[in-house]
């Protein structure tokens, strides 16, 4: 017999289910309501400052949704280099309340110019080493072009409006506190 053949009286076979699902003792089986398409979901913007270490997949979690088909991501990593110097990590600083309130505004700003589901931008404070994220921004929509606007607007916004400081620090035992070029109260140069 060929496996061709195997495969073919397999299928042959009648297989007999059982008409409900055994159930494991305290539990309960319901059968499911509505169709996902229905699913009727409250729209979250979830804004977290932490000195503990950014997880993509945590962040990413918080905006999966049934209705939306796009997630999109941001994440600022720390580099090892910063004009010519050798950086070992950064230092951040922010004033909580102004940033807290200032991270809202930005997406409330967003659902007005995209229709995005759920928002989460998180930001890490104290130091970041290299390769670690210090920010990670995630947006989910229906569809891509709108959660990839948004995240892009996100970012921009956050690095111009938020009060967030950030000190590189150096190799050679130096470090500089920056501003961010984008920041609406900066002087220029």
């Amino acid at each position: 017999m060929s496996s061709l053949e195997i495969s073919s009286s397999c299928f042959n076979q009648e297989t007999k289910l059982p008409l409900s699902l055994p159930l494991v003792e305290g539990s309960t089986f319901e059968p499911p309501g509505k169709d996902m398409n229905e699913v009727e979901e409250k729209s979250k913007d979830t804004i977290k400052f932490t000195s503990e270490k950014l997880s993509v997949d945590e962040v990413s979690q918080l905006v999966i949704s049934p209705l939306c088909g796009a997630i999109s991501l941001f994440v600022g990593t720390t580099r090892n280099n910063f004009e010519g110097k050798k950086v070992i990590s950064l230092e951040y600083e922010a004033y909580l309340p102004m940033a807290e309130n200032e991270i809202r505004k930005i997406c409330s700003d967003m659902r007005e110019k995209w229709p995005v589901r759920h928002i989460a931008v998180f930001h890490r404070l104290g130091l970041v080493p290299v390769t670690e994220a210090s920010v990670i921004i995630a947006v989910s929509s229906a569809h891509r072009a709108a959660s990839l606007e948004a995240v892009s607007y996100a970012i921009d916004a956050l690095k111009a409006r938020v009060p967030i400081w950030k000190k590189e620090i150096y190799e050679e035992s130096s470090s500089s506190w920056k501003r961010n070029k984008e920041c609406f109260w900066a002087t220029s140069d």
